[in-house]
């Protein structure tokens, strides 16, 4: 459908489709293992927030260094659409290694200061033990989530959507299953292993993501994964992009950290409250996304082809597809407001606390919904220094100083609801402004 990067409503879903069921794996795999944790018989609270903690500072160090895969998919794409492919043949697997590589040191560091990591995140007592033990056996799973991420970049760039999502599906539902199994246990087969059984089900879903996408690249793709030297010509490039992201995911991650960190303060329950309302955020987040990654694989196929025109065209429609989808979730969620936080927790205050935010999570969704398609499109563009100074400006400018203010005056749980909504509301009207200059001066 795409050989001749056709915009249509079919050729645009036919990837979008995929891609949003690949994309929002990782958040249903959250979201599940906070409904399993939040249920818990013993400490269902502290396991709960020891869950939002670590799984926040787990998600912020796998953004950190998945930033490559975009890098990979803007650059392979490039070069299918220039028809150029054999020039790059070898540098999948050496941006590979070289992730894998980083992300097993990264590994060994904040395993050794793990405990320090999570006082930072204001956790004390019962869930800082519960945090740290929980993020020990997480933590295994970086090197395997690297290479899935990496994979996954090298299919897109292919314009392939639907691998990681068979990928995706197996992945999830594997860790489903085992989650049941190893937290609440098996009569007479498996013991209850808690908050502790949560991460080991994660690490063997990821282990198992790791082993298909490891097959299916050496099947599916024209790309090896032996690793051999000179590095390939783009390799700097690369780099210089993933570098940019990076820093652009370490202010992204400020945000979260300190929104984890000031709920924490606020109170267990408050914490917890956080907890639910951020794991669905990032649900709906991963699913819109499914359409910002149709505007990073295709905008980098039609920049090989300089057609700025069809660029344009795609920008519209993904915009308007993705605040409808927004819109229709966001309703789905207004039906059943007052049922969604019971079935992640019995607690009555956390459920009260969740109910006073989550109409502000529904509302900012469209917003949301055009700064991740805009996001997806810069990065199919390698445009990783406006990006960059986007994510600075969003963070430090508005999100930071909201907070603070919001904070001042006492707002708790809804400050930080409402310093999320400034950030997204600059994040996309900003991306929408730089990029309508910048298509404007390319089709005159």
């Amino acid at each position: 459908m795409y050989k001749s990067s056709e915009i249509t409503f079919k050729g645009i879903n036919k990837l979008a489709i995929p891609a949003i069921i690949t994309g929002i794996a990782e958040p249903l795999l959250s979201i599940t293992d906070t409904a399993i944790v939040g249920n818990i018989p013993l400490n269902p609270v502290e396991s709960l927030a020891a869950v939002g903690i670590a799984g926040s500072f787990i998600s912020a160090i796998v953004w950190i260094l998945a930033q490559t895969r975009s890098a990979i998919s803007a650059t392979v794409s490039k070069y299918l659409g220039a028809k150029k492919l054999n020039q790059i043949e070898n540098l999948p697997s050496q941006i590979i290694f070289l992730n894998v590589a980083l992300s097993i040191v990264i590994y060994f560091i904040t395993v050794l200061f793990a405990k320090e990591i999570f006082q930072v995140y204001n956790a004390k007592g019962l869930i800082l033990d519960y945090s740290v033990n929980y993020y020990k056996i997480r933590a295994l799973g970086f090197p395997l989530t690297l290479f899935v991420f990496s994979v996954f970049g090298v299919f897109r760039g292919l314009q392939n959507t639907f691998w990681p999502m068979v990928i995706s599906i197996v992945g999830v539902s594997i860790n489903i299953v085992l989650d049941f199994a190893f937290v609440y246990g098996i009569s007479g087969i498996i013991e209850p292993m808690h908050i502790e059984g949560a991460a080991w089900a994660s690490v063997i879903a990821q282990l198992i993501m790791a082993i298909m996408a490891f097959v299916l690249m050496l099947k599916k793709t024209p790309f090896t994964l032996r690793f051999k030297l000179p590095f390939n010509h783009e390799i700097k490039n690369i780099i210089s992009i993933s570098f940019n992201l990076i820093i652009r995911a370490i202010s992204l991650n400020v945000a979260l950290i300190m929104a984890n960190s000031y709920a924490t303060k606020y109170g267990d329950n408050h914490i917890a409250a956080q907890t639910i309302a951020f794991q669905i955020w990032l649900f709906f987040a991963f699913f819109i996304d499914g359409y910002s990654s149709v505007g990073n694989i295709v905008s980098g196929k039609l920049l090989g082809e300089r057609n700025f025109k069809k660029m344009w065209l795609l920008s519209v429609k993904l915009g308007r597809y993705s605040v409808v989808v927004a819109v229709l979730l966001a309703l789905f969620c207004g039906v059943f407001y007052t049922k969604i936080g019971g079935l992640f927790t019995n607690e009555k205050e956390v459920v009260v606390l969740f109910n006073s935010i989550f109409w502000i999570v529904l509302v900012m969704q469209p917003i949301n919904a055009l700064a991740f398609v805009y996001d997806g499109i810069f990065k199919g563009l390698a445009e990783a220094v406006t990006l960059r100074n986007l994510l600075l400006v969003a963070t430090f400018l508005g999100f930071v100083p909201t907070l603070l203010i919001t904070d001042y005056f006492g707002l708790e749980l809804t400050g930080i609801w409402i310093a999320f909504t400034v950030w997204m509301l600059l994040r996309s009207g900003i991306l929408i402004v730089k990029f309508r200059k910048k298509i404007l001066v390319k089709n005159t």
